[in-house]
């Protein structure tokens, strides 16, 4: 009964893989990371290469639905 005791214990209380090196690797991350102010223009500089993407395809989209679809008229009687 003892070794049922041992082994709930164990399961109940599941330690990380890690063991504490996840927190640990994300501030070392943070601390070797861009200053804010350039952390703010890498942001900015994202957001104008997105903006820029869909101007592209805005105008993609644009020359696709103003082409005429070629074909003749059937009169129906």
């Amino acid at each position: 009964m003892n070794n049922k005791r041992k082994r709930s214990s164990r399961t109940s209380a599941p330690q990380c893989v890690c063991l504490g090196a996840g927190p640990a690797f994300s501030e070392l991350l943070q601390r070797l990371g861009p200053p804010e102010g350039a952390r703010k223009h890498f942001e900015t500089a994202r957001l104008e290469i997105l903006k820029g993407i869909r101007a592209i395809l805005d105008a993609r989209i644009d020359q696709v639905s103003k082409r005429t679809r070629k074909g003749e008229r059937i009169e129906v009687e």
